[in-house]
């Protein structure tokens, strides 16, 4: 595994993180091989990039160059900034037409199997290949309704990907105990200011 390993700082404080159901947790690490609190980059170089897929299964790119790299860093930010509209509720209109533009450069089929099932897969090899199975992952959820769930952090200083379990899609958090606490804490500490100011 890598050094970082996709573990973010709320785990220090005994926050307990619950993965992303199905192949979706492959594209919620991915987009936390960034570590935006933490400032760590698991996709510094491109043969820290190949590491990566390997160990998370996706197609191998031979000969990978900071081409390629640029490539998937730059689709790893527009599903960050995907995940931090599913939280906000407002549309990213350049990520989506970042996604899409993404999505029309790999040929994509259609492989059926057993129990009624069917997935997009990707006909290519190389860096379009992984790009085709991210690609193919969001399709997914976002066709069987999971996607909604997968949200970036919206403290601006964490931006965690995370899967919101609550009932009612409500989490806006990745960590209550972490980033829940300091807004809290910041709001308070907003109020009092205002309240001594309003008060002078």
């Amino acid at each position: 595994m890598t050094a970082h390993d996709g573990q973010h700082s709320a785990a220090a404080a005994g926050a307990v993180e619950e993965g992303a159901p199905g192949r979706l947790e492959i594209v919620r690490r991915f987009v936390n091989t960034q570590d935006v609190e933490d400032g760590i980059e698991e996709l510094d170089t491109p043969q820290a990039m190949r590491a990566w897929l390997r160990e998370h299964d996706l197609p191998d790119v031979p000969g990978a160059g900071f081409e390629n790299l640029t490539r998937l860093v730059a689709l790893r930010e527009s599903l960050r900034k995907l995940m931090l509209a599913n939280n906000r509720g407002q549309e990213d209109e350049r990520a989506l037409d970042h996604l899409c533009d993404e999505a029309a450069r790999v040929p994509l089929r259609v492989r059926f199997g057993g129990g009624g099932r069917s997935e997009l897969v990707p006909g290519c090899t190389g860096v379009d290949a992984v790009v085709g199975e991210l690609v193919s992952i969001v399709h997914e959820a976002m066709a069987e309704g999971t996607w909604p769930r997968l949200k970036a952090c919206r403290s601006d200083t964490c931006e965690w990907a995370f899967y919101d379990r609550s009932r009612n899609r409500s989490g806006t958090w990745c960590s209550m105990a972490v980033c829940g606490n300091r807004a809290k804490a910041r709001s308070f500490r907003d109020r009092h200011v205002a309240k001594r100011n309003a008060d002078t």
